[in-house]
C-alpha cells in the first residue's frame, strides 16, 4: 500500500487591525456661568449672615438702649475701621499678634503631637495622663495667667506658656481618638505588609488618623487665639503693641469705634485661619472619597 500525503496548506496569519487611537483626555471645561454659581453659592450665606448682623446692629443703635458713644452705629465703626488700616502702627500690633501666636502654636503642635502619639500607643501612658489631658483641655485658659506671671512675669514667656497650656491638650486628644478609630482591619494590613513600631505609626496609623488630627489642630488654634488675646489683655509689657494692647487702650479711654473695629479685626482673622483648617480637612476628606452629609 503506498501513503496518500496530503499536503498541508499553510493557514494565513489572521490580520489584526491597529486599536483605535484614544483621545487625550482633557480637564473638564467649566463655563463661567456655572464658575460664577459656585463662587455665589459659597458667598451668600457668609453675606447673609454679616447683612443679618449689621441691620440688627443698626436697628439697635436705632433705638436708643445706649447711648452713642457706647455704641455708635455700624458706618462709624467701619470708617474707624477704614482709618486703622492706614495707620502703620495697626499693622504692627497685628504683626506682634500673629507672631505670638504663630509660635505659640508650633510649640503646642510639637508638643500635642509627642505626646497624643505616645498617650494612644501606651497603654501606661494613657491609664497615668489620658484623664489629666482632657482636664487640662476643659480648663479655662485664662486661669493659668496667675500662675504664668508669677513664674515668667510680664514678658512675652509668659503668654507663650499659656498658649501652649491652652492648644496642646485638644492636639493631643485629638491624635489620640484618631488613632483610636483606625479600623482593625488597617492595621492587619499593615502588619502583614511589614509594618513594625515606627514605620507602622508614619505610614499607616497617622495617615488614617489625619482627618480627626486636623479637627484637633482646628480646635487648638481656637483655644490658642484665645489665650493669646485674653493674655495681651491681661500682660502689657512696655513699649510692646499689639492688638490686646489696642483693645485695652481703646477700653481705657473709652473709645467705643476703635474697640469694636478691633473686635471686627480679631473675628476676621480667627474666621481667616479657621477657614484654612476647614479647606484643608474638606480636602483630606475629599481625597478619600469622603464627602460632607446632608440630611
Amino acid at each position: 500500500m503506498t501513503a496518500v500525503i496530503e499536503p498541508v496548506l499553510e493557514q494565513e496569519p489572521v490580520r489584526r487591525s491597529a486599536p483605535l487611537p484614544l483621545p487625550a483626555p482633557t480637564a473638564p471645561r467649566v463655563r463661567p456661568g456655572t464658575l460664577v454659581k459656585r463662587i455665589w453659592a459659597r458667598l451668600w450665606p457668609p453675606l447673609l449672615a454679616v447683612g443679618i448682623v449689621i441691620v440688627a446692629w443698626e436697628l439697635l443703635f436705632l433705638s436708643g438702649i445706649k447711648p452713642a458713644y457706647v455704641l455708635p452705629d455700624p458706618l462709624t465703626v467701619f470708617g474707624r475701621l477704614g482709618e486703622l488700616l492706614a495707620e502703620p502702627s495697626f499693622w504692627g500690633g497685628a504683626a506682634t499678634t500673629m507672631g505670638r501666636a504663630v509660635f505659640g502654636f508650633a510649640i503646642a503642635l510639637a508638643i500635642g503631637t509627642v505626646l497624643g502619639a505616645a498617650v494612644a500607643r501606651s497603654r501606661i501612658l494613657r491609664a497615668a495622663v489620658g484623664s489629666l489631658l482632657s482636664g487640662l483641655q476643659t480648663m479655662p485658659s485664662i486661669a493659668w495667667f496667675p500662675l504664668a506671671i508669677l513664674f515668667f512675669g510680664l514678658t512675652e514667656q509668659a503668654i507663650t506658656f499659656v498658649i501652649v497650656l491652652g492648644a496642646a491638650p485638644s492636639i493631643a486628644n485629638g491624635l489620640i481618638s484618631g488613632i483610636d478609630d483606625v479600623p482593625p482591619q488597617l492595621l492587619r494590613a499593615g502588619h502583614t505588609l511589614g509594618a513594625r513600631g515606627f514605620r507602622m505609626l508614619r505610614y499607616v496609623i497617622l495617615p488614617a488618623a489625619l482627618p480627626t488630627y486636623v479637627a484637633g489642630l482646628k480646635q487648638g488654634w481656637a483655644f490658642a487665639w484665645r489665650s493669646l488675646l485674653a493674655g495681651e489683655l491681661l500682660v502689657t509689657i512696655s513699649q510692646v503693641l499689639a492688638l490686646g494692647v489696642l483693645l485695652s487702650n481703646a477700653r481705657n479711654f473709652a473709645d467705643a469705634p476703635t474697640l469694636l473695629a478691633i473686635m471686627i479685626v480679631i473675628l476676621i482673622i480667627g474666621m481667616i485661619v479657621d477657614g484654612i483648617f476647614s479647606w484643608v480637612a474638606n480636602g483630606i476628606r475629599r481625597r478619600r472619597g469622603l464627602g460632607t452629609a446632608r440630611l
